[in-house]
């Protein structure tokens, strides 16, 4: 975005705008808050500015366990259990398990028990091979989209343990390929389970108005029959 374009949407002066990025100037609390709410600055990141310019962070930062987040992750479980019989999850920003519904558990079953002890990584989970790479009958085009996600996240955010995750991901054995860019409306994941393949759609859910970091960076994936067929078997 321009130093015009900003200027003129945040209703800031655009000459106090170019000293505030030269330096010349030292931006107000206000100011910093201001801005970062029109340039859609993740609320982390927006301490992190909050600190560079000298004044203390104003987003919280709490465990999920911790008795504030009561309510948020009673809210998860009910719309992670209401989901069911399709599988749904919740995920941290470093794509670590928080959370799951019934569905998911015959999907952690197909895993190696290494893969499922400690913290369970979801991203690491899908591409391992002794996880549900086999299983995913579109594996090199899922491969793609997942490798793609993880590393336009990785851009955003430059957090290590996302970049090394990233690298890990990579080194795994495995084609991967664009998603097919033709006539379908989205990339269905595909699963061999029981004899059959049942196909799924994915969405994710994130807390719109959050104003703590870590309910801000949590998301909810949550997967929807792509066929009839699938729709059936999941009764």
């Amino acid at each position: 975005m321009s130093q015009l374009a900003l200027s003129s949407e945040a209703e800031v002066s655009q000459k106090h705008l170019s000293f505030v990025e030269a330096g010349r100037a030292a931006p107000s609390r206000e100011m910093v808050l201001h801005l970062a709410e029109f340039l859609d600055v993740p609320l982390r990141e927006r301490n992190d500015m909050l600190l560079a310019a000298g004044f203390a962070p104003v987003y919280p930062e709490r465990a999920l366990d911790h008795p504030d987040m009561a309510q948020a992750m009673a809210a998860v479980r009910r719309v992670l259990d209401a989901h069911a019989p399709c599988p749904a999850l919740a995920v941290d920003r470093r794509w670590t398990l928080v959370a799951a519904n019934a569905a998911v558990t015959p999907l952690l079953d197909l895993c190696a028990p290494g893969l499922r002890e400690g913290p369970v990584n979801v991203i690491r989970l899908s591409l391992h091979p002794e996880g549900l790479a086999p299983h995913i009958v579109n594996l090199a085009e899922w491969r793609g989209h997942i490798l793609d996600r993880l590393g336009r996240e990785y851009r955003h955010s430059h957090d290590h343990a996302l970049g090394t995750l990233l690298a890990e991901c990579r080194r795994m054995p495995g084609q991967t390929v664009p998603p097919p860019r033709g006539g379908a409306i989205a990339l269905p994941l595909r699963l061999r389970l029981g004899g059959r393949v049942l196909s799924f759609l994915s969405t994710t859910t994130v807390f719109g108005t959050a104003s703590e970091v870590t309910l801000s960076e949590l998301t909810l994936e949550t997967f929807f029959p792509a066929d009839a067929d699938t729709r059936a078997a999941l009764g």
